[in-house]
């Protein structure tokens, strides 16, 4: 038999959208907690919509980051269906809500009302960019994030324009954020009974996670430069072209420079006094960089590929992001997840950065729009035909099975 999962009996009251609180929740989700994802009945999570592409009618936005979880539609402005919502809140280890502010104490559940009936409950708020930011009303996106936060100028080629990063990086940051807080909250009150607020923001996860950047910043007192595929204080440590394809060449130290310059057949290029050590390979970066480029481009990625990974040089092809999921696979890391889905059918998904190696996480698809209503509203104690009244008046969606 295998063992529980480490949040086996954790039952999470997920009241987020998009991205960042589904995230965090389904990050608990893969640990075991049991989650119950609340949704507006008739058009459910902002994400359901954020299409094309679609699998079985559902988007792959929506697919990517709900997946062991169960969902209620229920309307929150109907006093029976916000009277359920309270009685699952004041039942739950955790709730995660990122409802504008203000508008989630008007509906009674709010930390303050939660804890009243919960007092050891887990209670995480996430915000675009946190309750003491002025103005606390301010509604905060990703791209809004990485601009406001310094990311998206320090993203981007020299001497063009400033550029985001590919995905919602803000958002996934504050869910691994939400995550480790609430993971420590849970420690504490399984130990005391004590609960914990626990607030997230975008802003200060992008803040927090620009990491050596900020430090730079305030150490110097101005702006990092923007330097594209290249790292501001290490060197060689970026993208190169060679005949057919770009690769990366992350030498971090004065020992895998060596080795690369070895590999290469530069034994030159070690010797030189300005590329002794890597302050003056910073300093003589454009001079170093000429010369790695003009060798590298005179054969093929495979070919420098499979001398640099022999040397033990830190290296890697450019890859989309399909060719990725697939070359990783193919080399035995056990990255994707196949699910049977209600509608899509066989569904691929991409496993969690983590591995349970004693207790593999449980897989169920991400649920269609109010397919577990009914189950989760008897488990509330509500009886059969008080939730068909919920249902006929359109307070309650059932997904059909």
């Amino acid at each position: 038999m295998t063992e529980p999962l480490p949040l086996t009996g954790v039952r999470v009251a997920d009241l987020s959208r998009v991205l960042a609180g589904p995230y965090a929740t389904m990050l608990l989700a893969d640990m075991g907690a049991e989650v119950i994802k609340v949704e507006q009945p008739g058009r459910g999570d902002d994400t359901r919509a954020w299409g094309p592409p679609w699998a079985g009618g559902e988007a792959a936005y929506y697919l990517s980051v709900n997946r062991n979880k169960r969902s209620l539609a229920v309307d929150l402005k109907d006093p029976d269906g916000l009277a359920a919502v309270q009685e699952l809140c004041a039942g739950a280890d955790v709730v995660v809500q990122n409802f504008r502010p203000g508008v989630i104490d008007r509906l009674g559940l709010g930390h303050a009302a939660v804890s009243v009936r919960n007092p050891a409950v887990v209670y995480c708020s996430v915000s675009g960019f946190g309750p003491e930011h002025e103005p606390a009303t301010r509604p905060g996106f990703d791209i809004v994030v990485q601009a406001e936060s310094g990311l998206m100028g320090a993203t981007g080629p020299a001497e063009g324009p400033a550029s985001k990063v590919g995905v919602a990086i803000t958002d996934v940051l504050t869910g691994l954020n939400a995550a480790v807080g609430i993971l420590g909250a849970l420690f504490r009150a399984r130990a005391t009974g004590r609960g914990e607020e626990i607030t997230v923001s975008l802003v200060n996860s992008s803040l927090s996670g620009l990491v050596n950047l900020t430090q730079q910043a305030l150490v110097t007192g101005t702006e990092p430069a923007r330097i594209g595929n290249a790292h501001t204080t290490i060197v060689p440590y970026q993208a190169f072209p060679t005949a057919d394809a770009d690769i990366v060449i992350a030498a971090g130290n004065d020992t895998l420079y060596r080795r690369l310059c070895e590999a290469l057949d530069r034994p030159d290029l070690a010797r030189d006094p300005r590329y002794a050590t890597n302050p003056e390979r910073v300093t003589h970066r454009e001079e170093l960089v000429g010369e790695i480029t003009a060798t590298l481009t005179t054969r093929p990625a495979d070919h420098w590929m499979g001398l640099l990974v022999e040397a033990g040089v830190p290296v890697g092809r450019v890859r989309g992001v399909l060719d990725a999921l697939r070359t990783a696979q193919a080399r035995g890391d056990d990255v994707l997840r196949t699910v049977e889905h209600p509608t899509a059918g066989l569904l691929e998904q991409v496993r969690a950065g983590f591995r349970l190696e004693n207790t593999p996480p449980p897989l169920t698809a991400p649920p269609l729009l109010g397919q577990h209503s009914r189950e989760i509203l008897t488990e509330l104690g509500l009886s059969a035909d008080r939730i068909d009244a919920m249902v006929e008046r359109g307070t309650v969606e059932q997904a059909a099975s």
